[in-house]
C-alpha cells in the first residue's frame, strides 16, 4: 500500500481555515481513501456505490467543544460555501442587518395584519392573523406590481436605492393597515393604497435583490449566496412571526400599544436596510459612483474599490451633480439634452469618432450616449467632460479666460487640450478600474435613454 502526506489550506467543506493534514492511501486495484485531520476533526473519504464513483465521507473523531459546533452548523447552513474568503467584505454586516430587517418587518406585519381584520369588523386572534389571505390583499398587490415593474432599467442602475425604497413602501402600506381601525368607514380604500404599496414593494425587492447577491459573489458562487441569504430571511421571519404573535397577544393588543410599537419597528427595519445596503460592494458603473470614481481620479489620481466607495454613497438623499466630475448629466431624453436638429448635427459631427456626444451648458454638460455604446465609452464621454471642466475653471482663476463669456464657452474653447488629457490618462484610468474590480463593460444610467445617429 502506498502512503503520501501533504499539507494544504482548506477553503471549502469545513469552515476551520487552518492546515489539514491529508493522508491519501491506495491499493493495487486503485481504491483509495484519503484521512483528514483539520484541527480537532478527522475524516474519513472514501469512493463507494455500485460503480465506486460515490464520494462517501465519515467521521472518524470530533473534539471541537459544544460551542463551536453549534457555530460551524450554523455557518455550514446559512452561509456559503468557503466563507470567508468566498464572498466579497462587507457580506458578514449585510447579513446581521438582513436578519434585523425580516425580524422587525415580520412583527410589524403580524400588527398590522390583524389590526386589518379588526377594522373589517372581524376578532382574529393573533395567530390566525398571520394565515388569513384576502382578496382584496391579492388585487391590489397585483396592480401594485404591475405599476412598479415598468421602473426596472432604474432599478438595475440603482439598486441600493430602490432597495430602500421597497421597504419604505411596505412599511409604509404596513402603517396604513395599523390605522385601519381608527377609520373603519374608510376600509377599502385603506386597506387598498396599503396593498397597493406592498406590491410595488414585493417588485421592487424581487427586482434588485440579484444585483445586491452578485455584488458578494467574489467565486462565482451566486447560487450558493442567494440560497444561504433567502435561509437567513426565512429564519428570522419565523422568528419575528413567532415574536409578533406573542406580543400581539400581551402587551400589544390594544390599539394604543401597536400605534407606539408599529413606529418603532419601522424605524429598526429602515435603518437595518438602510445598513445592509451601505454594506453591499455593489461594483457596476451608474452615474453616481462613475462621478465619485472620476471626481477621485481627477483630484488624486486614485481608484477606489467598490468596497471603498460603498459608504460614500448616497441611498437615500437626490442624487446631484457632481460638480468635480464636471457635473455632468446622462441619461436626459435628447430632445432637453440637445433641443435644436442643427446643433445635434454640429455636436454629431465634432464627437465623429465617439459613441457619446457632449453638449457643454454653463452649469452642467449632457452626455447623450449611443446605443452601442459600452460602459468604456460612457466612461471616457464623462473624462472628456471633467477634464474640459477642469481646464475652464484653471483659465478662469488665472484670468486666461475672459468672465463674458459663458463656462459653456470657456469649456468649449479647452475641449481639444481635454481631449489630449483624456487619452494620456484613459487606458491607465480603465486599466486601473478593471484591477479594483469594476466591471466597465456596461454603464448603467437608469433611465435607458440612448440614441442611433
Amino acid at each position: 500500500m502506498l502512503m503520501q502526506e501533504i499539507q494544504l489550506k482548506r477553503r471549502f467543506g469545513s469552515r476551520d481555515t487552518g492546515l489539514a493534514s491529508v493522508s491519501v492511501e491506495s491499493n493495487t486495484q486503485g481504491q483509495g481513501r484519503w484521512i483528514e485531520e483539520a484541527g480537532n476533526v478527522r475524516r474519513e473519504f472514501t469512493f463507494g456505490g455500485p460503480a465506486q464513483n460515490v464520494l462517501c465521507v465519515k467521521t472518524l473523531r470530533d473534539e471541537r467543544p459544544f460551542a463551536q459546533r453549534v457555530v460551524d452548523s450554523f455557518l455550514n447552513r446559512f452561509f456559503p460555501l468557503g466563507y470567508p474568503h468566498s464572498v466579497a467584505e462587507g457580506y458578514l454586516v449585510y447579513s446581521q442587518f438582513r436578519a434585523l430587517q425580516h425580524f422587525s418587518s415580520a412583527v410589524l406585519s403580524v400588527f398590522s395584519t390583524q389590526s386589518l381584520l379588526f377594522a373589517a369588523g372581524l376578532r382574529p386572534s393573533p395567530a390566525q392573523a398571520t394565515v388569513v389571505s384576502w382578496v382584496l390583499k391579492d388585487g391590489m398587490q397585483h396592480v401594485g406590481k404591475l405599476v412598479c415593474s415598468s421602473w426596472g432599467a432604474r432599478m438595475d442602475s440603482e439598486p441600493k436605492r430602490w432597495r430602500i425604497f421597497a421597504d419604505c413602501l411596505y412599511d409604509l402600506g404596513a402603517g396604513l393597515e395599523v390605522i385601519a381601525p381608527l377609520c373603519p368607514q374608510w376600509f377599502l380604500e385603506v386597506a387598498g393604497i396599503a396593498n397597493l404599496a406592498k406590491g410595488m414593494a414585493t417588485v421592487a425587492a424581487r427586482a434588485t435583490r440579484l444585483s445586491i447577491y452578485s455584488a458578494f459573489a467574489k467565486e462565482k458562487n451566486l447560487s450558493d449566496l442567494y440560497a444561504k441569504g433567502e435561509a437567513i430571511s426565512t429564519l428570522y421571519n419565523v422568528l419575528g412571526l413567532g415574536v409578533g404573535i406573542h406580543l400581539a397577544s400581551t402587551i400589544c393588543s390594544s390599539m394604543e400599544a401597536k400605534l407606539l410599537a408599529a413606529p418603532l419597528l419601522s424605524v429598526i427595519h429602515i435603518f437595518s436596510v438602510t445598513q445592509e445596503m451601505r454594506a453591499a460592494p455593489v461594483n457596476t458603473l451608474n452615474a453616481q459612483r462613475t462621478g465619485m470614481l472620476i471626481a477621485d481620479f481627477i483630484e488624486s489620481g486614485s481608484i477606489s474599490s467598490a468596497a471603498e466607495l460603498r459608504y460614500r454613497e448616497r441611498l437615500i438623499l437626490p442624487v446631484g451633480l457632481n460638480h468635480k466630475a464636471g457635473s455632468v448629466q446622462v441619461g436626459v431624453p435628447l430632445q432637453k439634452a440637445i433641443g435644436r436638429p442643427s446643433v445635434f448635427s454640429q455636436l454629431k459631427n465634432r464627437f465623429s469618432n465617439e459613441r457619446f456626444i457632449l453638449n457643454l451648458n454653463d452649469d452642467h454638460t449632457d452626455l447623450v450616449l449611443h446605443d452601442f455604446a459600452t460602459g468604456e465609452d460612457a466612461i471616457r464621454g464623462w473624462l472628456l467632460a471633467a477634464y474640459a471642466a477642469k481646464l475652464a475653471r484653471n483659465q478662469e482663476r488665472v484670468g486666461l479666460s475672459s468672465s463674458k463669456l459663458g463656462f459653456g464657452l470657456q469649456k468649449e474653447n479647452v475641449l481639444d487640450e481635454a481631449y489630449k488629457q483624456m487619452e494620456k490618462v484613459f487606458p491607465t484610468f480603465i486599466t486601473g478600474l478593471k484591477e479594483r474590480g469594476w466591471h466597465t463593460d456596461l454603464f448603467l444610467e437608469g433611465s435607458g435613454v440612448r440614441v442611433i445617429w
